[in-house]
């Protein structure tokens, strides 16, 4: 049977797959998006479907949706995703991802909606530097105002759901790449700042001996975990959501650039990320089915993309990392 879904956040990296994914499904989709850092043009090619509907506005607008009459599913991917950005700005960002979030399920609860499920998309930067394997129960160690707006989403989210008896699943996402992936974090995004790099015949950025490892979800398969979670019974329950074997960040150069050059190692960059995904396997029945050799593979094959993303040079990041060092020193 079609079914409605609500994504906000629709036009950015993974709301735009999450978008494909659903309609691909044959459902509905009432698409959310500002465009100030999610692109038209990951969604233009639905645009013409009958079966999506786009509405380019602020979450803080939500209530002029006035001619939805059905939403089965939400699947909250909408808000500000840059760790150093929000230490310069952290009111913009707990509007943003708090607020907002909390405006959204609000309009839930006042419209009435007979929601059958809302997926909020956390972040695993709640747990902190762990340098370890994570579990959902490891300690929430919050170190900056990206990490502490999010989590304070998942709290309102589950608070609303509880009060208003609104099926909630929180889903931490550690490190997702795919297509469409942006590179304007340089913390963050580091197969997108690779891949500009190669474009440009620049060497790739490997911040100290690249032994680091990281937790790479393909997008694939992060659309499969979060459909397995709209169809579960589950409420209020929170997941780890990675691929469960991390990859050295020399691992993944090695795959997409035969030239790199180290640069020094930054305060505040974990030796690992690792999400313990026991749960999500055992509960949802899902499992990672793509490796980082074959993700890396698809996006090779077209990374037009990225020409007109911005080149990340080692000054450019020393620079742009300034404050964040500063931050954590203090």
């Amino acid at each position: 049977m079609k079914k409605s879904f609500l994504i906000t956040g629709c036009a950015g990296f993974i709301g735009s797959h999450m978008t494909d994914y659903i309609l691909k499904k044959g459902h509905k989709v009432i698409g959310i998006d500002n465009l100030t850092s999610g692109k038209k043009k990951n969604i233009s090619h639905n645009l013409q479907n009958k079966n999506f509907k786009f509405f380019k506005l602020n979450l803080s607008e939500i209530k002029k949706i006035t001619k939805v009459k059905k939403i089965d599913y939400v699947l909250h991917f909408a808000g500000h995703g840059e760790l150093i950005p929000s230490i310069e700005r952290p009111l913009e960002y707990f509007n943003n991802n708090s607020f907002n979030t909390a405006k959204l399920i609000d309009f839930i609860r006042s419209k009435k909606i007979r929601l059958k499920k809302f997926i909020y998309a956390a972040s695993s930067s709640c747990y902190g530097i762990s340098n370890f394997k994570t579990h959902e129960r490891a300690k929430v160690k919050i170190e900056h105002p990206y990490a502490f707006s999010k989590f304070i989403g998942e709290q309102i989210v589950f608070h609303w759901g509880k009060i208003y008896k609104i099926p909630v699943i929180s889903i931490r996402i550690f490190n997702a790449y795919g297509p469409r992936s942006r590179t304007t974090n340089v913390y963050g995004a580091v197969i997108g700042v690779f891949l500009k790099q190669k474009i440009s015949s620049k060497p790739l950025t490997i911040v100290g001996d690249g032994k680091q490892k990281r937790d790479f979800l393909f997008i694939s398969d992060l659309c499969d975990a979060f459909y397995k979670a709209t169809l579960s019974n589950h409420d209020q329950e929170v997941f780890n959501l990675g691929n469960g074997k991390p990859r050295s960040i020399n691992d993944l150069a090695k795959l997409i650039h035969n030239n790199y050059t180290n640069i020094p190692w930054r305060p505040g960059e974990p030796k690992v990320t690792h999400a313990d995904i026991k749960k999500i396997k055992k509960m949802l029945n899902w499992k990672p089915k793509t490796s980082l050799e074959a993700g890396i593979k698809h996006i090779l094959k077209d990374l037009s993309y990225w020409k007109k993303a911005p080149l990340w040079t080692v000054k450019k990041i020393k620079k742009a990392t300034k404050n964040w060092i500063e931050f954590l020193q203090n």
